[in-house]
């Protein structure tokens, strides 16, 4: 029984592998695709991760079909190439390439409407999100920031200080 468990062949291991690294990528393109709305809180990357291992656990743990040996390689394989895109993320085109970018939703009291159409967030969301940071009057918002995670960030209007730029770096205006 063990070696049921252990057994497969190279063509299998081989086409396991190739398959990992496909559909790791697609999910990254179609995340990349459909917008951050599909994985608040996680970016492409972290999100492309967790459906893969999901995937394979899945795989590995329900049908008779892959057996452990197969389930372990392509969970290597996942893993292998988080650590090797984690590594080579630092460069600024694969960080383009599976990062999103932070976008503008509002530069003080202005609402860009243009950019919620964008991130595929109506004028609703925005409202409780500004209710959430405790917003009472638009005039006590400097920006608000749809974040490369999901999360909406709102940057409160104390002074009339200016944003530092490094803090604003890389957001889509």
């Amino acid at each position: 029984m063990l070696e049921k468990l252990l057994k497969t062949t190279w063509e299998s291991a081989l086409l396991m592998l190739l398959t990992s690294i496909g559909i790791y990528f697609v999910t990254i393109l179609l995340t990349r695709v459909v917008g951050k709305r599909s994985f608040s809180k996680m970016s492409s990357f972290d999100f492309s991760m967790t459906i893969a291992i999901g995937s394979v656990i899945a795989t590995t743990i329900l049908p008779l079909k892959v057996n452990l040996a197969e389930g372990f390689i392509g969970l290597l394989a996942i893993y292998v190439l988080q650590l090797i895109l984690a590594h080579f993320r630092e460069l600024p085109l694969i960080q383009n390439l599976v990062d999103n970018k932070p976008l503008l939703l509002m530069d003080g009291t202005n609402i860009l409407y243009q950019n919620l159409k964008k991130a595929k967030v109506t004028e609703s969301d925005l409202k409780a999100k500004l209710r959430e940071a405790n917003v009472t009057h638009l005039n006590q918002v400097k920006a608000v920031i749809f974040e490369s995670t999901g999360d909406v960030s709102v940057l409160h209007k104390k002074d009339d200080s200016l944003i530092q730029d490094w803090i604003i770096d890389g957001v889509q205006q």
